[in-house]
């Protein structure tokens, strides 16, 4: 199974983040399937591949809570019912 989920970079306490598509048995770290966008909680800034993501989801991807908020605050799940 396929996943959307936050992969951790940066050095110690300024984290930021890649959102990947992944296979659900791999870790958090480990190889990745794409890099579909990014995220830095400190500066509160958000990078999102829109298309990238939307062909995951069609495909069956699931979202992790966290990414999921994301989405949704971004609005990615209104374009993936118009489609």
């Amino acid at each position: 199974m396929v996943k959307l989920r936050l992969k951790r970079c940066g050095r110690k306490q300024r984290a930021v983040y890649q959102i990947v598509a992944i296979d659900a048995r791999f870790r958090r770290e480990g190889r990745d399937l794409s890099k579909v966008g990014f995220y830095d909680p400190i500066k509160n800034k958000t990078y999102l591949n829109v298309p990238a993501i939307l062909y995951f989801l069609e495909r069956g991807a699931q979202p992790t809570g966290t990414v999921q908020a994301i989405l949704n605050k971004a609005e990615v799940f209104k374009e993936l019912r118009s489609n």
